[in-house]
């Protein structure tokens, strides 16, 4: 049994499974759809949403709470639809039988999907829950009599993104169910409820999608919460809160939690600061913009324009580029480096208000084309803009197409809109010796641009590297760390099993010259105040490991559903 399962009750009584498997439908992707199948096929009532959220040194975990009301006059099968956040892990699933609460735990898939089919048969109440892409799931609750109400409970983690002092949390709200009319507006209350931690100062908390909703409250550099509650709220957009937390100089921050009778669990966190000075050497860029039929859901692509040109004109004088739109193939604009000048620039906006999504998606010859533009007395930066979505069978080809990228090439990936394939996007960039960001439908990019350029011109540590003095540090994720850009921290991972004082020696090397950092630090006995980072370290092993199955270096399935089971992760191969 997981040790994150608490109280989950026997066969006899119920069977909650939560299955990862591949679903083609357009379904509802609503924070907490409940979709009534057959029949009128309407979305059931949402009577109340509970949404209470800790975020603890930059990993937030979430917790929804959601009653909804069957209206119809029937019992119905029904289908329940929530948008988990790009790169976050479904950690718990309950739901209410009779007023008491079932807990889920994780399960092999194919044993997951025994259950349910099994209970169903039965006519008692299962769960099931299934990925229809890479951070939507639906889960089919069977049965919900005429006029029930029917309670569930979601719980995920997260690692939240950290962008120049800024790590920021969505709650993901916008809603797709392609033509069909529905109402997102919660009948009752809807609540949200955030308490922050960082060791880090925190500066500020503020909210640029629903600024006049939140009541904010800093108690002190190290603690702040907000919340927001709403009586028929809209449950139509995002929920976006940022949160600034500032270090002044470039240093190294530890969190640890050791269970009794285990190893313990480390978190450092490497945070670049004010140090790190401006470089004005002049670059090159190549933005590729999806244009593939994928993009047209969501405003993808009109999100795409707005980033793509935003990042266009946050360009220096001396910087040149192009832009070439993709889908089965690449279209260029200029087909040669132009100056980043007002004439071009209009230009660039031209020919990205002309582009529409259609056709498949195809990434090998749009890098390919843009590898092409390597000037030898000049850094080149591919920024690629698009959801991932490409075919699996694509993306072992484009990972080897990434490592034989010729030397001075960087790739940068933006993922757009709220479905995106960020393990492979995030992949692609680590492995380019770049960086990774994402919007989401609520996000402006005018900022992330600057943000963005702002890394290219400080210079990164490359090549950071860390050393224990001691070997009771073990299972260090990820095993290799790239580089330190400026305004993104780079975080570890590890396991310990010595206490007691430790150094920690960084090196890397910045303009050519070495650069190293020395930390001293206490690995303590017994503290199991920061629970969220053994998840964390589980999560991180188990994407490494299909990340190696997405690059064709053989199954790793044993050793994902190992993980899985134990530490309460939903994957391609475990289930709840």
């Amino acid at each position: 049994m997981s040790k994150y399962t608490h109280g989950f009750c026997a066969l006899s009584t119920l069977a909650v499974a939560l299955t990862i498997v591949g679903v083609t439908q357009q379904t509802a992707t609503a924070a907490g759809l409940l979709v009534a199948e057959g029949g009128f096929g309407g979305i059931l009532e949402i009577k109340e949403q509970d949404v209470r959220v800790t975020i603890n040194h930059s990993i937030a975990v979430t917790q929804i709470d959601q009653v909804f009301v069957n209206k119809e006059n029937r019992q119905v099968e029904a289908l329940y639809t929530f948008p988990v956040p790009r790169g976050a892990s479904v950690s718990n699933f309950s739901m209410w039988i009779g007023g008491k609460e079932m807990i889920g735990e994780v399960v092999e898939r194919e044993r997951a999907r025994q259950i349910y089919d099994s209970y169903k048969r039965k006519r008692r109440d299962p769960g099931l829950l299934e990925q229809v892409d890479f951070k939507q799931f639906e889960m089919r609750v069977f049965p919900i009599a005429a006029g029930a109400e029917q309670r569930i409970r979601i719980e995920y983690y997260q690692e939240l993104d950290v962008d120049h002092d800024w790590a920021t949390y969505v709650y993901p709200l916008a809603t797709n169910v392609g033509n069909q009319p529905i109402d997102t507006r919660v009948q009752g209350r809807f609540s949200l409820n955030l308490d922050i931690k960082s060791e880090v100062p925190i500066k500020t908390v503020r909210s640029e999608s629903h600024a006049d909703d939140f009541v904010v409250v800093t108690h002190d550099p190290a603690y702040a919460q907000a919340a927001m509650e709403l009586t028929q709220g809209d449950l139509s957009r995002d929920i976006v809160l940022a949160v600034e937390m500032k270090r002044p100089r470039t240093g190294l921050d530890v969190v640890t939690s050791h269970p009794r009778g285990e190893d313990g669990y480390l978190m450092m966190t490497l945070t670049p600061g004010d140090d790190l000075s401006d470089t004005m050497e002049p670059m090159d860029y190549v933005f590729l913009l999806d244009i593939s039929g994928s993009m047209a859901r969501d405003e993808k692509l009109a999100i795409s324009r707005k980033s793509v040109l935003a990042f266009v004109e946050s360009l220096g004088p001396e910087d040149r580029f192009d832009c070439l739109a993709f889908n089965l193939a690449p279209t260029p604009l200029f087909k040669t480096l132009q100056a980043a000048d007002s004439n071009h620039l209009n230009q660039a906006k031209e020919f990205f208000d002309q582009q529409r999504a259609r056709g498949g998606t195809v990434l090998q010859p749009a890098l390919s084309a843009a590898y092409s533009y390597r000037d030898d007395d000049r850094p080149l930066n591919v920024v690629l803009l698009s959801d991932g979505m490409t075919e699996p069978g694509e993306q072992a080809q484009l990972l080897n197409l990434i490592q034989s990228r010729p030397a001075g090439v960087r790739v940068f990936c933006i993922g757009v809109g709220n479905e995106v394939n960020r393990p492979l996007l995030e992949q692609m960039a680590t492995q380019a010796g770049g960086l990774a960001a994402f919007v989401s439908t609520q996000d402006s990019f005018q900022r992330q641009a600057q943000l963005m350029r702002q890394k290219l011109v400080r210079p990164a540590i490359q090549n950071v590297s860390v050393q224990f003095d001691t070997d009771g540090i073990h299972d260090v994720e990820p095993m290799e760390l790239g580089d330190l850009f400026y305004g993104t921290p780079l975080r570890l991972y590890g396991r310990f099993d010595k206490v007691g004082p430790v150094t920690v020696t960084l090196s890397g090397q910045v303009q050519g010259g070495p650069w190293k950092q020395t930390v001293d630090l206490e690995l303590p006995r017994g503290d199991d105040g920061n629970s969220e980072i053994e998840r964390m370290w589980a999560q991180k092993r188990v994407g490494r490991l299909l990340g190696q199955e997405r690059a064709g270096k053989g199954s790793q399935r044993h050793a994902i559903v190992q993980l899985c089971e134990g530490y309460s992760i939903v994957s391609p191969y475990a289930s709840m």
